[in-house]
């Protein structure tokens, strides 16, 4: 481990959603804001991504679409570990040997699972021991910290208790990590004034052309009663401190039009350089980013379950 720094990891899950600004200030940006603080992994999680993938094509899609996206946004491959689940055969091992200390009821509390038994959803076997897999993601790596919003502070309470019960019956194995609970930037609003989100249709796009960006933003519903367009103003604050804004709305007060463009601009200005930088990265880059992370991350996770395999009892 780095001399005096503790080791994050965090997982990306190739869906099918493309990102917004909600994903990425809500997300991504606070990630990128303090992976390098630690010595940090950053886990392409594709075969979490099987409980609601079912298309092999898509999913090898998705995958190089959202390593492209971090590039984009700004993530260093050299500063940490980027590394594909799938290419690490001892997570689902792993995973196995917890599932064989935790018990159905304890499993059953997990709040993904009973969202979508509440909602009468396919609730398949997968989502029902997503956590631990997840558990074996974060134990694997002597994982200290495990950067979550405050929804999914579980999957590292379950990842703790795995580790307490393997601890307990054969020895002293597994750190129990912490989690760093985001803290969001607010909710980001949507063009709607709700919570930005795909499934309501609301979104603006975060790699989205200037013309599909300034869709957007005209789309921004404003209170004709005020002369500051309370949601054009609640995004805007995203980009410029409230001193930076103020004249501005000050100056055009009432003129909705004039302050949508001023915060397509600004989208535009940040957006600009991400766009082009994702444009220029190609799928055998994402290939050889991943190949390089994998084969690190593969090292580390190989020696930690050499030590478990002797501790079960499956070495002969």
């Amino acid at each position: 481990m780095t001399e005096n720094k503790k080791r994050l990891l965090t997982g990306i899950k190739p869906t099918a959603e493309t990102l917004h600004l909600g994903n990425y200030f809500g997300a991504l940006k606070p990630f990128l804001d303090m992976y390098g603080e630690y010595e940090s992994f950053l886990m392409l999680a594709d075969y979490h991504a099987l409980t609601t993938v079912r298309n092999g094509e898509t999913l090898r899609h998705n995958s190089y679409e959202v390593v492209r996206d971090y590039l984009a946004a700004g993530f260093d491959p050299k500063k940490a570990i980027l590394f594909q689940q799938s290419a690490i055969g001892v997570h689902p091992e792993l995973a196995w040997i917890f599932e064989c200390l935790v018990t159905v009821p304890f499993l059953m509390m997990a709040h993904a699972y009973k969202d979508k038994v509440s909602k009468g959803e396919e609730a398949n076997t997968g989502l029902f021991n997503y956590p631990m897999l997840m558990a074996a993601d974060i134990l694997l790596y002597d994982t200290d910290i495990v950067p979550v919003g405050e929804d999914q502070r579980q999957h590292v309470e379950y990842a703790r208790e795995a580790a307490s019960k393997f601890n307990k019956a054969y020895g002293q194995t597994f750190k129990e990590p912490q989690e760093r609970i985001l803290k969001e930037v607010a909710i980001v609003p949507g063009t709607d004034g709700r919570k930005m989100s795909k499934s309501y249709g609301n979104v603006i796009p975060l790699f989205g052309t200037k013309d599909a960006i300034t869709k957007a933003v005209m789309s921004i519903v404003t209170d004709s009663s005020g002369g500051r367009p309370v949601n054009v103003y609640s995004i805007h604050k995203l980009f410029k401190t409230e001193e930076e804004l103020a004249p501005l709305y000050e100056e055009n007060s009432g003129k909705y039009k004039l302050l949508k463009d001023a915060l397509v601009e600004d989208i535009e200005k940040m957006i600009a350089p991400m766009r082009e930088r994702r444009a220029g990265v190609s799928d055998e880059e994402v290939k050889d980013i991943l190949k390089d992370g994998t084969e690190k991350a593969r090292a580390i996770a190989e020696a930690k379950m050499k030590d478990v395999r002797a501790k079960i009892g499956v070495t002969l």
